[in-house]
């Protein structure tokens, strides 16, 4: 790959980011304008807009603490190693150089 190839993939690839975060903004500014509906199913005039409630549980930090602590006293390093799988993960950072997006 060429440096012009190279730097033309990572223009590119960094106004795709900044045009996936302007989304994400006009996605909870129209959630947020939608938040006044109840649960049920609504109709556009292409789309149609199911809301529902549920409840998700989360733990909170003193749980997760708890839980290792926990793991660290009653299950031996040899059964830890045998039961964790390490998973290598790739991950892109794209930041604009300047102001001019």
């Amino acid at each position: 790959m060429t440096k012009t190839n190279l730097s033309t993939l990572i223009d590119a690839y960094g106004r795709m980011k900044a045009r996936m975060a302007e989304l994400e903004i006009e996605k909870r500014d129209l959630e947020r304008e939608l938040a006044e509906l109840e649960p049920g199913a609504y109709e556009g005039e292409k789309f149609r807009l199911t809301i529902s409630m549920s409840d998700r549980m989360t733990r909170d930090q003193a749980f997760k603490d708890k839980i290792e602590e926990l793991i660290e006293e009653h299950v031996s390093r040899q059964f830890q190693k045998a039961h964790t799988k390490l998973t290598p993960v790739r991950t892109h950072r794209s930041v604009a150089r300047n102001g001019n997006v």
